[in-house]
């Protein structure tokens, strides 16, 4: 906290400084005996009619009155991480984005407009990276348009938690009353500790073939389905036979020096025997024969047994990112 010379805590952000991050300590108003005090670092996103709203790294937003700030200032735009590969999150983003691809996609400004029939919410959104040529209102007026000429909602993927995210058209979109349905986390890691582990039974392939679907969570897979998990610029797929089905999988799209991890999926009797990671080696040890380095996953917020496994192998949290659905708004116009 910003302390003067005197030691008394000072405040050193004021309504200039939206869009910055900073770190606030505000009074506790819980009614507790004594004085409390809660401490919050993200990044500032509003600050209208005495009340601050910052937005954290997993993209909480935090509401406070200014009367109970006794101390704050700016700080970096990045925090320190822990460990795994430098990236930016524009980087990040692209490749991802690469290595899911739409069947249909179109450009508004810098805005990415996607559409797979509805396959995954990562391929049936807007991925905003920059500036989408309109103001906010008509983009967003465009972008329901567009989706709903489809017959799909219209989902804005955003990001928080890392320097160039967007933390203030999350907050924007919540203020037009868009609704965050799913959060989750980037992880990136080095590849080779990945491929550093047992690899034997393991089968590689070019195709997810009719095995390989088998044991993926998302049944009935149609056409479209398909060109989405194929797509990216080499993609392989892993898979540990099994009596009826197989007993793990998993998917890998190797892009430059970034290996992306995906669908890696263990028959439910079969968990917590290293299945997993044994699918994830055999396809690292592909990827860095093609040259990458780095990896990345994603993996949701809630799944705190992937969360231990990734972490055991060196991944670490880059930012979080977000869907937020368009307001359902009864006989509206598109």
């Amino acid at each position: 906290m910003e302390i003067s010379a005197g030691g008394r805590l000072v405040v050193r952000i004021s309504a200039a400084d939206v869009g910055k991050r900073v770190s606030v300590r505000r009074l506790d108003e819980t009614g507790g005996p004594g004085q409390n005090f809660t401490d919050t670092v993200g990044v500032l996103t509003s600050w209208d009619d005495g009340v601050l709203m910052i937005t954290r790294r997993d993209g909480e937003r935090v509401r406070i009155p200014e009367s109970a700030l006794v101390a704050g200032k700016v700080v970096p735009a990045e925090p320190a991480r822990r460990r795994g590969p430098a990236a930016t999150y524009e980087e990040l983003a692209r490749i991802t984005a690469r290595g899911w691809r739409p069947v249909e996609s179109e450009r508004l400004g810098e805005w990415e407009l996607r559409a797979a029939s509805g396959f995954t919410r990562r391929a049936n959104s807007v991925l905003p990276l920059g500036d989408p040529g309109l103001p906010l209102d008509e983009a967003l007026t465009a972008v329901r348009r567009w989706y709903g000429d489809r017959g799909l909602p219209a989902y804005i993927q955003t990001a928080t938690g890392a320097a160039g995210t967007q933390e203030t058209l999350c907050a924007e979109l919540e203020a037009r009353g868009w609704t965050r349905e799913v959060t989750a986390e980037l992880w990136t890691g080095a590849l080779a500790p990945v491929a550093d582990r047992e690899t034997a039974g393991v089968v590689l392939s070019r195709e997810a073939d009719a095995d390989w679907l088998a044991r993926y969570q998302r049944k009935g897979v149609s056409e479209v389905a398909l060109r989405v998990l194929k797509s990216g610029p080499s993609v392989w797929f892993a898979t540990v036979p099994g009596e009826d089905a197989p007993a793990a999988i998993g998917r890998c799209v190797v892009d430059g020096r970034w290996a992306g991890f995906a669908a890696v999926e263990v028959d439910p009797s079969l968990r917590r025997r290293g299945l997993a990671s044994t699918v994830m080696a055999a396809l690292a040890r592909r990827a860095l024969d093609e040259g990458a380095s780095a990896a990345w996953l994603q993996v949701e917020s809630d799944n705190t047994g992937a969360r231990a496994l990734y972490d055991g192998m060196g991944f670490a949290a880059h930012h979080a990112y977000h869907h937020y659905r368009e307001p359902d708004v009864s006989g509206e116009a598109r």
